[in-house]
């Protein structure tokens, strides 16, 4: 089990109510899961955002399969609008 944090940007930021926050969890699935309980507007943003972990690109990565390191930052980044 890895610690680290959870960076929020946009929408998502406004539905976690706070920019960052610490975490554990092993692979970002378990993160989804853990940051989204009990926060329904959160995981209606989560559900439609990119992830960065560590300034990587998950891209279509299964999440359970994208494992966290130590330390490791993850960017919740929701689609955005304009152009």
């Amino acid at each position: 089990m890895a610690t680290g944090k959870v960076r929020y940007w946009a929408a998502a930021k406004e539905a976690a109510g706070v920019a960052e926050e610490p975490f554990e969890a092993a692979t970002l699935g378990e993160l989804m899961t853990n940051i989204t309980r009990d926060r329904a507007e959160l995981a209606r943003v989560v559900s439609r955002s990119s992830f960065l972990v560590d300034g990587s690109p998950v891209g279509k990565r299964p999440h359970d399969a994208v494992v966290l390191s130590e330390g490791a930052t993850v960017e919740v980044l929701p689609p955005f609008a304009g152009g």
